[in-house]
């Protein structure tokens, strides 16, 4: 009988792994927006975008290059953007809000579990939505899978680095659940600008493309580019990555509160 209980006890799964299958269930089950827009919105826009005649052909002022190759990058940003600006400040402002994390504070489940939880989960999503739309856009559209896997990963992960943190920023400053909303979406359209959703990187004019380039995602943008065209990304825009990671992580833990 004790050692019944004693290897029940041992199956038992750890206050963090509970807590991670629970916000897993209340993200991407009980919140069909989240799933949405952060896994297949990103997909879906470069599915229509494919499907403009003009797009798959070869521009001589891209290089020989097609417009669509151009929106796998911009898509992959764009799957980092709604997990980061979108879907994780409301979420963490709301358990503020509600007292959630200081309860949590009291019982054998620190408030960072739920922190944690959320940064694989969303961060998880974000990686798997960007490696579903490399994959459509090879299957669907012929665009070339990136020349310089290693590069690209490397640029991937610091890209995803810099818009959650931006996305705890967001998190940290705002007061309430709609306040963190009306944030997100402030910030959430700059951020698409500067990823290229409306206009590539590479096709801006001269002047805007420099200034574009040292923004988070304006910088990712480039990084990912280059890594997708066989060339390894640039130190420069891997450091300006880098680099805004590393301030808005910093101001984000400066300003965060768990009550």
């Amino acid at each position: 009988m004790s050692a019944t209980a004693t290897a029940s006890a041992g199956r038992r799964p750890s206050p963090a792994a509970a807590v991670l299958r629970t916000e897993a269930r209340l993200l991407y089950l009980r919140e069909p927006s989240i799933a949405l827009s952060v896994l297949l919105l990103p997909t879906v826009l470069l599915v229509i975008l494919g499907l403009i005649p003009g797009f798959r052909e070869a521009d001589a002022g891209l290089g020989g290059r097609r417009v669509i190759d151009l929106y796998v990058p911009v898509a992959v940003l764009l799957a980092l953007t709604m997990a980061g600006m979108q879907a994780m400040p409301p979420i963490l402002t709301g358990y503020r809000e509600r007292g959630i994390l200081r309860r949590m504070s009291t019982t054998p489940v620190r408030p960072s579990a739920m922190l944690v939880s959320q940064l694989v989960l969303l961060g998880g999503g974000a990686l798997f939505s960007a490696l579903l739309a490399v994959a459509v856009g090879r299957i669907a559209f012929g665009v070339a899978l990136p020349g310089r896997p290693g590069g690209y990963l490397l640029a991937l992960v610091l890209a995803a680095a810099s818009a959650i943190s931006l996305g705890l920023l967001i998190s940290a400053v705002a007061r309430h659940e709609k306040a963190a909303q009306a944030l997100g979406a402030v910030t959430l359209f700059p951020s698409m600008f500067t990823a290229g959703v409306w206009l590539p990187v590479q096709t801006m004019p001269h002047l805007l493309r420099t200034i574009v380039e040292y923004t988070p995602l304006g910088a990712a943008s480039q990084t990912l580019d280059q890594a997708a065209r066989g060339a390894f990304p640039g130190l420069v825009h891997l450091g300006v990555t880098a680099l805004w990671t590393i301030a808005l992580t910093a101001a984000a833990a400066r300003w965060f509160r768990w009550q």
